[in-house]
């Protein structure tokens, strides 16, 4: 099916209604996340529907997928035609286990600041975020207090 010239738009419009660089739409066609079709003098045209995948993408990562997790999720929607309401959802409803766990790690985060913070002890013996000659190393990488382990007795 061909489209006419008014229903696709060069890189340069499609920059500007996106938000994106150019530079990272070409990036987002390597990566497979959107499409564009060439003219006989080889320059990109995108479909306006690709408008969508974009803010699409923005979304994502947003909540903090990584763009290989967002081509994943691109490829369950259809490409014959644009993707519904309805494709869009189940797209949406897999995310949710994900924000849901985004949430509570940051309310435990939150709590956990707010306790030392607002204790006021200054006690590096009891202090839950304190880390004593990084013996919580021993343990795995990143904060291992603030991710759930227990300091160790001193």
């Amino acid at each position: 099916m061909s489209l006419s010239t008014r229903d696709r738009l060069t890189i340069g419009e499609l920059a500007a209604r996106s938000g994106n660089a150019t530079s990272a739409l070409r990036y987002y066609e390597e990566l497979g996340l959107i499409q564009s079709e060439r003219t006989a003098g080889g320059q990109r045209r995108y479909r306006r529907a690709t408008l969508r995948w974009l803010a699409f993408v923005r979304a994502a990562q947003r909540i903090g997928l990584s763009l290989g997790e967002v081509r994943d999720a691109l490829a369950h929607l259809p490409v014959d035609h644009v993707p519904s309401a309805a494709d869009w959802s189940r797209v949406a409803r897999t995310w949710q286990h994900r924000i849901d766990e985004q949430i509570a790690e940051l309310q435990q985060v939150r709590d956990q600041l707010t306790g030392c913070v607002g204790c006021g002890c200054l006690s590096l013996t009891r202090c839950g975020l304190y880390n004593p000659e990084d013996t919580a190393a021993r343990r795995g990488s990143g904060a291992r207090y603030l991710l759930g382990d227990e300091p160790l007795a001193r």
